[in-house]
């Protein structure tokens, strides 16, 4: 099973100031969660070889004030498919992210009622990257496999169970939705993360007495 405290384990990095990006990537994460469709062709695919040359700069996901940010180039001289891998790459991670950043907020709060590992109950493991050391070997193990069988196999695939049926012109703003609060939630995560290792290394370098300082709320 998984715990918040794996799920935000699994992401390094550093950016951005902290109250911005944890106060607003958990709402707009959890509004992106409708919008969580299967990956899909965004464009119609082009057979012939001018498909290489073509460009992305009209693509889902262009929108102010960025407009098409591509500075290491990747989408120089790609064809649609190669575009359309990196594009569900990107909803992939974004949507781990999103779960990520969800789980740092509720790990402040919550704990599963169950053993991690035989012995070792949830409430026992401290949050965010302090638990990398604290999660035992078998609990490791049982996140490990899972979250591989579930991407390599799919079990999860597409989820028909309460897909709401809409317009085209609305599906692609959920699309873009979801595609923007991705690219958000990446972000935050790697603050949180950034932010926490440092207070694992150097407790109490903030000043602060809680991690999720945007959300006073959650510890009243």
């Amino acid at each position: 099973m998984y715990t918040p405290k794996f799920i935000v384990s699994l992401f390094v990095g550093i950016l951005i100031d902290q109250m911005k990006i944890t106060f607003a990537a958990p709402f707009l994460a959890l509004a992106s969660a409708a919008a969580a469709f299967s990956p899909s062709k965004f464009t119609q695919k082009f057979s012939s070889t001018s498909a290489r040359h073509m460009s992305y700069e009209n693509e889902l996901g262009v929108i102010a004030p960025t407009g098409f940010f591509d500075p290491l180039g990747l989408s120089k001289d790609i064809d649609q498919e190669t575009f359309d891998q990196y594009r569900v790459s990107e909803l992939k991670h974004g949507r781990v992210a999103m779960l990520g950043v969800i789980g740092y907020v509720v790990q402040e709060v919550y704990r599963f009622p169950f053993d991690i590992a035989p012995g070792v109950p949830c409430s026992s493991i401290p949050n965010g990257v302090a638990a990398i050391e604290a999660i035992p070997a078998l609990g490791w193990a049982q996140m490990f496999f899972l979250i591989g069988a579930v991407d390599y196999y799919g079990f999860l695939g597409d989820f028909e169970l309460g897909k709401p049926d809409l317009d085209p012109e609305e599906l692609e703003k959920r699309k873009l939705n979801e595609l923007q609060n991705g690219r958000l939630a990446m972000l935050a995560i790697l603050e949180l993360l950034r932010h926490d290792s440092q207070n694992l290394v150097s407790p109490g370098f903030d000043g602060l007495d809680h991690l999720i300082t945007g959300l006073p709320f959650l510890y009243e």
